[in-house]
């Protein structure tokens, strides 16, 4: 009882992450599974990659990604595609992290220009190109929304839930069980 409590809390902590996450562009939502170990029940946590929709914006640095891969910002990497260009004319998102393309950093005039294989042109010429997996598109002027449907993440907090409350009152019941019997065999003697 102890493993699927352990198990319920996990798929809740996944489903409430995912829910925090319904608005957020580029997000892909988190996948619980739950497997019978040795040591009971078990869950493990894999990214969804089921592509998001496609939000038209009309913003030239906004970027959706169709396909897999991530864009690379600061030290991490993101889905997230609204860049914005700052005073000094690098693209940036909306916590002031850098975009790298394949060169470094990525700075840019007002007039450049993404297209769909990463190329970054200035002009008619290219100036860097943002690293994309094989297969993998940009979208200029878009954004790709989050993955996560907010009713059936719902359903997964209630569901998991119950499953906690159901495991924690079968915990409780035989631990009754187990204090009776024990009083009954001191009883006997």
């Amino acid at each position: 009882m102890a493993s699927a409590m352990r198990a319920a809390r996990a798929q809740l902590e996944i489903a409430t992450q995912n829910l925090a996450n319904a608005s957020t562009d580029g997000f892909r939502k988190a996948v619980a599974r739950v497997a019978l170990t040795e040591g009971g029940l078990a869950v493990s946590e894999r990214r969804s990659h089921e592509q998001g929709a496609v939000r038209t914006t009309g913003r030239r640095f906004d970027l959706a990604l169709l396909g897999e891969g991530a864009f690379r910002v600061g030290g991490g990497l993101t889905r997230e595609g609204a860049f914005a260009r700052d005073r000094d004319g690098f693209l940036v998102d909306d916590r002031g992290r850098r975009l790298h393309g394949a060169r470094g950093v990525l700075r840019v005039s007002e007039d450049a220009r993404i297209e769909p294989d990463g190329t970054v042109r200035e002009g008619g010429r290219v100036v860097d190109r943002i690293p994309l997996p094989h297969g993998t598109r940009i979208l200029a002027g878009a954004l790709e929304t989050s993955t996560v449907n907010p009713i059936g993440e719902t359903l997964a907090i209630l569901t998991a839930q119950r499953a906690f409350e159901t495991a924690q009152k079968t915990l409780l019941a035989i631990d009754a069980s187990r204090e009776k019997a024990a009083n009954d065999v001191a009883r006997v003697q």
